[in-house]
């Protein structure tokens, strides 16, 4: 007779999901709300409705701009989030102003117009994988936080469309405004690229003196405001005050490159060029044994 086996020992329980923290949800949830934002002006600007179509593109640079401020205030940053964010930026600030850009007059162009929307879309995805390769940079000075290398994408996004703006305005069209704006997106598209340094803000807004909350208030509301009821005078306003404060940041960036050369000691240099003679401090000759005494002093 063959009596059935029994295990003595249960089997083991399947392991549960550990419970994700809401604080962790909320930035992600801001995140997809700005990627429905970008797609959504992708149908648009199919359907011809670019008016819409721009506004989506800048509701989704707004949460973009908070969906990483809200993540640090309440400590749910994570690797998925970094991820889902560069993904969307992507999508929002690549591909989304290119198609819009095309569907606009980039198309009247043919093949031309379609090949420089492309490359600004590479461009970003480019300038986007390079900042997720740098951010972790052991070597990077402090004061390197106040400077992103090139034109981050959601400002490229919003200034490759000033074409836009000034043909709603009434201050470009035609065949020449076309080509025009054809190089102006290469030109963006290129600067996302570079290795231009350009104004971060990430330390600005952390601490707000008491005696400026109500005036900031006052200001956000204005801008909003204006934003709504002038966008396109305001959109051109800030794409051309954004490309005027370039050369600032530029200048702003070797001015910390040149301290550290000097704090670092004499014969040291911006970008590795040697040091003038002004910024060095001259001692006593050495004597060198090397030095044929037969030759000019200019040719030693």
């Amino acid at each position: 007779m063959v009596f059935p086996h029994f295990d003595p020992v249960p089997p083991p329980r399947r392991r549960r999901f550990k419970a994700i923290p809401v604080r962790t949800l909320l930035p992600n949830l801001i995140t997809l709300l700005a990627l429905c934002a970008g797609l959504t002006a992708i149908r648009l600007a199919i359907e011809a409705k670019l008016e819409l179509a721009l506004a989506a593109i800048v509701f989704a640079a707004l949460l973009d701009a908070i969906d990483g401020r809200v993540a640090r205030m309440l400590k749910g940053t994570s690797r998925f989030g970094a991820e889902l964010d560069s993904l969307a930026d992507f999508v929002n600030f690549g591909v989304t102003p290119a198609l819009i850009l095309y569907f606009w007059g980039l198309h009247a162009l043919g093949s031309v117009g379609w090949i420089v929307a492309l490359i600004f879309a590479i461009c970003a995805a480019l300038r986007l994988a390079r900042f997720n390769v740098m951010i972790d940079d052991p070597n990077k000075p402090v004061w390197a936080d106040n400077f992103f290398t090139g034109i981050p994408a959601p400002a490229g996004a919003i200034v490759v469309m000033l074409p836009i703006y000034l043909g709603f305005l009434g201050l470009s069209g035609g065949l020449f405004g076309t080509w025009m704006a054809l190089l102006f997106t290469l030109t963006i598209g290129l600067l996302m690229v570079s290795r231009l340094p350009v104004f971060s803000g990430k330390r600005v807004g952390k601490r707000v003196p008491s005696e400026m909350v109500l005036p900031l208030f006052v200001a956000a509301v204005l801008f909003v405001a204006l934003l709504v009821s002038y966008p396109w005078q305001v959109l051109s306003v800030g794409s051309l005050a954004f490309l005027a404060c370039l050369p600032l940041g530029w200048m702003s960036y070797r001015e910390y490159q040149r301290k550290d050369a000097v704090a670092a000691g004499p014969g040291l240099a911006v970008d590795g060029e040697p040091a003038s003679e002004a910024d060095t401090v001259t001692g006593p000759a050495v004597a060198d044994d090397t030095v044929d005494p037969d030759r000019p002093p200019r040719l030693n």
